[in-house]
């Protein structure tokens, strides 16, 4: 594993934007005409980035005033392919928390991960998670793409702006907790733009919480990195249109995590602080040219839990599954009403119960004779009209 730290790194980049070379002193003359500034010589181009240090491998990143939740350091990881100018941004899965009891590990797997820092060797692990991020297999249409995974440590969906103190039920315990994901990803972003400054392609993706995180993040990377074509796969993090279902969780979660800074980033504000599930629509009509997707099991029960089981009192596993549709068919109103909006719901497979369709491999995501890596393929055809496949009830699965 290589390492890079950039220590400094936005402060000297701010610098060299910021400093001008004076011209000679303007010598003075009596006229009427008034005075004109002395504006001096045209600010230098930023300095352009180094040459990666390795072909192939993982490369840790350190940004300063980037931060887990405990308030480690947080780090991300690059894999550079020679002469490659495409580039493939995953975002981990790991839960999400707004409270004691989910913040400090109390609820279990309705926590969210890494509460202790990303170690320097996530990547042993990670870089196995999904065929997306690995080199070996054909199974990834973008295994010869620059890479970048961005790891999760503050329980946000890489989406918050605000530090939170949480008190346990005794009030006998207090946890502060970092939810900055939405800062750290801004300084991320601001890094790649920099670091990968003639991308053709770009796609975005990431399943659970890096779905989310994808789908939220993907304009701050559009407008960071400026790449020629983009695209965005939101695997088992979907962001409904609000609803008697949805509306409590995005409500919680927008005040815990201090969404408000995130969504004033963007120029679809007003619309997201009315229904945080515009976002989809809102993308497509900003970047009409790019193909924009979503990807989920209908019967996926950790993001229905997620969703609505600390929401509606006593609520079982049916109860779950039918607010689940319910919102599904919300969503798909949603993106059959926009062509470069598609989903590819498969019904179910046992896998971590039907969470997650980009994990580990594609088998199981049959929906006839199509298999989620076959509709990447479609998103990344940019000859081909992008179209939506479901599976409500079993019937086209393997």
């Amino acid at each position: 594993m290589y390492e890079l730290r950039w220590p400094g790194l936005v402060t000297a980049i701010a610098a060299t934007f910021a400093c001008s070379v004076a011209g000679p002193a303007p010598v003075e003359a009596e006229s009427d005409a008034p005075e004109s500034p002395d504006i001096g010589e045209p600010e230098p181009p930023p300095e352009p980035p180094p040459a990666p240090p390795a072909y192939e491998q993982w490369v840790k990143i350190e940004l300063p005033e980037t931060y887990c939740s405990d308030g480690s350091q947080y780090k991300f990881f690059v894999n550079w392919r020679e002469h490659a100018e495409d580039l493939l941004v995953i975002f981990e899965p790991g839960g999400a928390c707004w409270d004691y009891a989910s913040c400090s590990g109390e609820l279990g797997t309705l926590g969210a991960s890494n509460r202790h820092g990303i170690p320097d060797d996530h990547m042993n692990t990670w870089a196995l998670h999904s065929p997306l991020v690995r080199r070996d297999t054909e199974q990834n249409p973008m295994r010869t793409w620059n890479m970048v995974f961005v790891p999760y440590c503050t329980g946000d969906i890489h989406t918050g702006s605000a530090t939170r103190v949480y008190t346990n039920a005794q009030a006998t315990g207090q946890l502060t907790y970092r939810h900055v994901g939405h800062d750290n990803l801004l300084a991320v972003s601001d890094w790649l733009g920099w670091q990968f400054p003639a991308t053709d392609r770009m796609y975005v993706g990431g399943c659970s919480a890096g779905g989310a995180g994808s789908n939220i993040n993907y304009y701050f990377l559009r407008e960071a990195i400026a790449p020629n074509r983009g695209y965005l796969l939101n695997d088992a993090g979907p962001l409904f249109p609000n609803s008697v279902n949805s509306a409590p969780l995005h409500a919680q979660t927008y005040e815990s995590w201090g969404i408000a800074d995130a969504v004033a980033d963007t120029p679809f504000a007003a619309a997201l602080s009315e229904d945080f599930g515009s976002i989809n629509a809102d993308l497509a009509e900003l970047y009409p040219a790019d193909r924009l997707a979503i990807s989920y099991f209908v019967r996926d029960y950790h993001y229905a839990r997620y969703s609505y089981e600390r929401f509606y009192e006593g609520i079982d596993e049916d109860g779950l599954h039918y607010k689940f549709w319910e919102d599904t068919l919300l969503l798909m109103d949603q993106y059959d009403a926009i062509d470069n909006l598609a989903y590819f719901l498969p019904y179910y497979r046992t896998l971590q119960k039907s969470h997650c369709a980009s994990i580990v491999s594609f088998s199981e995501t049959d929906i006839g004779e199509w298999q989620l890596g076959d509709f990447i393929e479609l998103i990344l055809d940019d000859e081909s009209p992008l179209r939506s496949f479901v599976d409500p009830d079993g019937t086209l699965g393997p």
